[in-house]
């Protein structure tokens, strides 16, 4: 989790980004009785709902949440972003009142990318891949971005060639592809989603 989450998450907040880490339930672990439609993409949606919740009690704007996820994070990170709802507005849970849309959506080389269909009010997405990555992911993130475009839903891919898959973040990282967060933070600011003071 160091290269795909708390470096990540260290990195966003040197920056001025609040960062939370999901664990979320993990459906293809040996022996695990969980699912990714029953149970990851529930932790996700309810963690959306409970950082929207305490928005003003931790200082963040409840328009600017996102999601971010690596491999397989990253198909719980894009299925969030899928099947969105608004919320349950009579619900006596105040997280379960609140929309478990994410604003944006950053996939990291997302597993089963062939998965992703956008609609019309899809969340503004960032994709990164490597170019010797599998190819569902090096080749379908393209289409992917395709599909985005076709709707008119803003999006940004980076393929970075000589770079396969789970390079995450790391401080040894010196190819261009460990500067893929550089490049998401300059995305987020181009989209409005990083306002500096």
């Amino acid at each position: 989790m160091d290269h795909e989450g708390y470096n990540v998450a260290e990195w966003l907040s040197d920056h001025g980004v609040a960062a939370f880490i999901l664990k979320y339930r993990l459906a293809r672990e040996q022996g695990s009785t969980y699912t990714i439609e029953g149970h990851a993409l529930a932790d996700i949606k309810r963690a959306i709902r409970l950082v929207r919740s305490r928005a003003s009690e931790w200082g963040i704007d409840p328009k600017r949440i996102g999601v971010m996820g690596f491999s397989a994070g990253g198909e719980v990170a894009f299925l969030s972003a899928m099947r969105f709802d608004p919320g349950a507005a009579d619900d006596r849970d105040a997280v379960a009142r609140q929309s478990s849309r994410p604003d944006f959506q950053a996939l990291i080389y997302p597993g089963r990318s062939q998965r992703i269909e956008p609609v019309t009010n899809s969340p503004p997405v960032f994709l990164v891949c490597g170019y010797s990555d599998r190819p569902d992911i090096s080749e379908g993130l393209a289409g992917v971005y395709l599909k985005f475009k076709q709707l008119k839903v803003p999006a940004e891919l980076h393929i970075y060639g000589g770079t396969g898959h789970g390079f995450g973040l790391r401080a040894n990282n010196t190819q261009p592809a460990g500067e893929w967060i550089e490049r998401f933070e300059e995305w987020l600011g181009a989209t409005g989603f990083l306002k500096r003071p």
